[in-house]
């Protein structure tokens, strides 16, 4: 039977989320799993979307979900210390009476920042659409604008990875050892246990054996938990030349880069 073809009470939400480390699971407002796309959708009755618009056009869908933390996978701690946030995410409406029919899709998208009270918790849904608000092409700038490792920069990240651990946590940094040396600034450290497990922070100041980190951990650190410190660039030209002999390719964004300003 087709979606548009059933009764009402015959139509299940399906979400769908993968978050940025990999993991992901499958959610339902069926009071029983549900296969779609052969992925197990665990029941979520709780799980609802407050409001989803579609529309004919370009403009952003944006929505919010909220419900309560009746799935073991939606673990409140995990929640809290962020690992959701950024997730990708799709809703769709499907016939529980026949999974395998045509489902329609919803909204598609990501989920923006997740608020955990009271045994339930909010998140911001940004549809796919969002992007397109985006700039079309990058501004001029002073520093490179690709990312560090990425395709446009191509910096082998192979062997520029570290892993230490915690001595000692407190407001104004993490103390770990070995220490690092100003190569791992503006990089990325990972925490590899604990609460925070899987979060990662862009490493700002490097003082000793003490990193300081952008963003605070939302869960408390224990002494002894492993970290993974990535080096990190301060995106100038005579670094990328000198230090990463990445000179070739630095000028070929460059003059990418100018040419679109100057068309």
């Amino acid at each position: 039977m087709a979606i548009n073809e059933g009764a009402l009470t015959s139509i299940a939400l399906c979400w769908r989320l993968e978050r940025p480390d990999g993991a992901g699971i499958g959610l339902t407002s069926h009071d029983r799993r549900l296969v779609v796309d052969g992925l197990v959708h665990d029941p979520a009755p709780g799980m609802t979307p407050a409001a989803v618009v579609r529309a004919v056009g370009l403009d952003p869908h944006d929505g919010e979900v909220g419900g309560a933390l009746s799935s073991d996978a939606l673990d409140p701690e995990d929640l809290a210390v962020g690992r959701w946030n950024g997730s990708a995410v799709s809703l769709r409406a499907v016939d529980w009476s026949d999974p395998d029919s045509a489902a329609i899709t919803m909204l598609r998208g990501e989920l923006g920042e997740v608020s955990v009270a009271d045994e339930k918790f909010i998140a911001e849904l940004r549809g796919a659409s969002v992007r397109l608000e985006e700039p079309v092409c990058p501004a001029t700038s002073a520093e490179c604008r690709a990312q560090f490792g990425d395709p446009q920069c191509r910096v082998d990240l192979a062997g520029r990875t570290i892993v230490a651990t915690v001595t000692a946590a407190s407001d104004a940094g993490l103390t770990i050892d070995p220490a690092v040396d100003a190569r791992f600034l503006f990089g990325r450290l990972r925490f590899l246990d604990g609460k925070n497990c899987g979060v990662a922070s862009i490493v700002l100041a490097i003082e000793g054996n003490v990193v300081r980190l952008r963003d605070r951990a939302r869960a408390p650190v224990a002494i002894g938990e492993r970290v993974e410190l990535r080096e990190g660039c301060d995106k100038r030209f005579e670094i990328c030349a000198t230090r990463f002999a990445n000179l070739p390719r630095s000028c070929y964004i460059w003059r990418a880069a100018l040419w679109r300003v100057i068309r």
